[in-house]
């Protein structure tokens, strides 16, 4: 092992079984960038065009837009290149980029579905403090505070892989750089970085996803006592694209990550990863256009806004 070379650049494998598809699967994956990109950028344009929606709900919905476009930027455009080179490779210090970049958006996405649960349980449970609890620094507090604890989760990742020995072979079978992907090209103990591994999915990803789940037993049990009909459905009615949001960004990543590996294909790995890093952005926009009439309200403005203006 000391003799090997420590490894500079690493090759992509995913697709590699397929070589005549290539231009489909640029085309897919462009088409799948493009309407991720194009339908948070909305989302966000009108929210910030929209009076009506500045309130902590779409202050966090803003937010979480913003973060599904890093999120998917992370990995799609040099995805989208790749499908171009006749190797696809990234260097040692662009893989630690795009591992920290990753992480940092995946852990910060779960925080915030946590905190919008909050705010949810807050404006149900609570409606009248709601004013009070969820003033503007609140949400101002909330946010930084998901952005947080992403960035120094993905900093003790990034960190600890940079200390691995990875002397090859240098192929990753798959279309992006992940901890889990360089713990396996390691040729040094890797014991630390799996138990702080096993640390942040509980910290990052299960802590997060309990606080939902009580969060949303508290607004069930809340709606339940409602005298109203139409109050419990008016209730449930703003929090059920939410609630959407979280069973598909969490079902993902869990059939990403925690599945046996066993008995899957390379090409089943890659879909499942499509799924959760592509189509569960593009996705959050559709889920709160369709399931929100204050959204699509202010789309609809926007778009006659845009519509007015003198192209020239």
């Amino acid at each position: 092992m000391s003799n090997q070379t420590h490894v500079r650049e690493f090759i992509f494998l995913a697709f590699s079984n397929h070589p005549n598809l290539q231009g489909l699967f640029f085309l897919v994956f462009l088409t799948l960038y493009l309407t991720a990109v194009l339908g948070n950028t909305l989302i966000i344009l009108a929210i910030q065009a929209s009076p009506a929606l500045h309130t902590p709900m779409y202050f966090f919905l803003s937010h979480l837009s913003f973060l599904d476009l890093c999120y998917t930027s992370t990995t799609m455009p040099g995805t989208l290149v790749n499908f171009f080179r006749q190797e696809k490779t990234i260097s040692y210090e662009g893989c630690l980029t795009q591992i920290f970049f990753f992480v940092a958006c995946a852990g910060t996405e779960c925080v915030l579905l946590a905190a919008m649960a909050y705010d949810r349980c807050v404006a149900i449970c609570h409606p009248l403090q709601y004013p009070t609890l969820m003033r503007a620094h609140v949400c101002v507090g909330l946010v930084a505070g998901s952005w947080l604890c992403g960035l120094v989760n993905s900093a003790t990742h990034t960190a600890l892989t940079s200390t691995l020995t990875l002397c090859g072979p240098n192929h990753i079978s798959h279309f992006l750089c992940d901890v889990p992907l360089l713990l396996k090209l390691s040729c040094s103990d890797p014991t630390v970085n799996e138990s702080v591994l096993h640390a942040a999915s509980a910290t990052i990803g299960l802590s997060p996803c309990l606080f939902t789940a009580a969060s949303y037993l508290l607004i069930l049990s809340a709606i339940l006592k409602m005298p109203s009909a139409q109050g419990r459905s008016k209730a449930f009615s703003t929090c059920a694209s939410h609630l959407t949001v979280v069973v598909v960004f969490y079902g993902m990543a869990n059939f990403n990550y925690d599945r046996p590996r066993e008995g899957y294909s390379l090409d089943v790995d890659i879909l499942v990863s499509v799924l959760f890093c592509v189509v569960t952005p593009m996705l959050n926009p559709v889920i709160y256009s369709l399931r929100n009439k204050e959204v699509k309200g202010a789309l609809r403005k926007l778009a006659g806004e845009c519509a007015c203006v003198p192209w020239q």
